[in-house]
């Protein structure tokens, strides 16, 4: 029975050519939208191939496990799947993977509670620094403003999820630059990137050593921005946008020579400025429905031995 081994393989061909063919696209940086789908599709086909190939292993090593596994099945397909001709690695790779499984949910259930710990101490800093008024019940769906030197805005997610403005940020940013600023940080709510950020970190804390995962999350901080951006842009316009960044990220030298903690600020703002023409409507939905496609190819190819049976 050679289909786990099969599935293990594409899995990690996936991994390996997916990031290779998305880092030399030339549409990712023009539609964040979309490359944050295609990188969830990539991620989700992957994890799919290892879970297929769990549950092809454990049911082959272990007859209670195939015997629900493919208790609805016909004798017909259970018998193309040959399950009584694997070997004692069966139990191992499937052993294995589980202990993978559990390791990555373990690692996404300690990134969430380490959120909301932080969550939960900076909404008690903002009490402290910023306490509520007279016949205030809480900090709900409101604006934070804080007293601060220094030019900042930073979005805390929550229920509601809140926007945290410096008061040097308020006097620096001019006109609509405010408002932009808003949107951009609305727009990272409203599409819960939060959660995304949450998930890349705990597959690529998780397994440090698969570099698909590594790669997955530092394409989520990424593309998260600019899909923000490009929310602020739309409402305000790309001029607003990028000024209303460089304003709040001025101090921080991240426009001065040599390296700088944040460089991806400069790009973005460059963006902004000479914004890339975009796909076209009928392009995107290709690339959208393309990119649905590649979890689905491991389901079939698990599929193939008893779709055979069955024709």
């Amino acid at each position: 029975m050679m289909l786990p081994a099969a599935l293990l393989l594409l899995g990690a061909v996936t991994a390996v050519v997916a990031p290779r063919l998305l880092a030399r696209a030339d549409w990712v940086d023009r539609e964040p939208v979309v490359a944050l789908w295609v990188w969830q599709c990539v991620v989700a086909a992957v994890l799919v191939c290892c879970a297929l190939s769990m549950t092809l292993s454990a049911a082959a090593a272990w007859h209670a496990v195939g015997g629900h596994v493919f208790a609805p099945a016909p004798r017909a397909v259970v018998e193309a799947y040959a399950l009584g001709t694997a070997g004692p690695w069966a139990a191992t790779i499937a052993v294995t993977l589980a202990c993978g499984g559990l390791w990555s949910a373990a690692m996404l259930v300690r990134e969430v509670i380490r959120a909301r710990s932080r969550r939960r101490r900076h909404r008690a800093e903002l009490l402290v620094r910023a306490p509520l008024l007279p016949g205030e019940e809480s900090q709900s769906g409101r604006l934070v403003v804080l007293e601060g030197e220094q030019p900042d805005a930073w979005w805390l997610p929550g229920t509601p999820p809140q926007l945290v403005v410096t008061t040097a940020a308020l006097s620096r940013l001019k006109g609509r630059q405010l408002d932009a600023v808003l949107a951009h940080e609305q727009g990272h709510a409203r599409a819960r990137h939060d959660w995304l950020l949450h998930c890349s970190a705990a597959l690529a804390g998780g397994f440090p050593q698969v570099p698909v995962f590594a790669a997955f999350r530092d394409e989520m901080h990424r593309l998260v921005e600019l899909a923000a951006d490009d929310m602020a842009s739309r409402r305000f316009g790309r001029l607003t946008t990028a000024l209303a960044l460089v304003e709040l990220n001025e101090h921080r030298g991240v426009f001065g020579p040599g390296p700088a903690p944040q460089a991806h600020v400069p790009q973005r703002v460059h963006r902004l400025l000479t914004p890339p023409d975009r796909l076209t409507a009928a392009r995107r939905l290709r690339l959208t429905a393309a990119a649905a496609l590649v979890p689905v190819v491991p389901v079939l190819l698990a599929f193939v031995p008893g779709l055979r049976a069955l024709g």
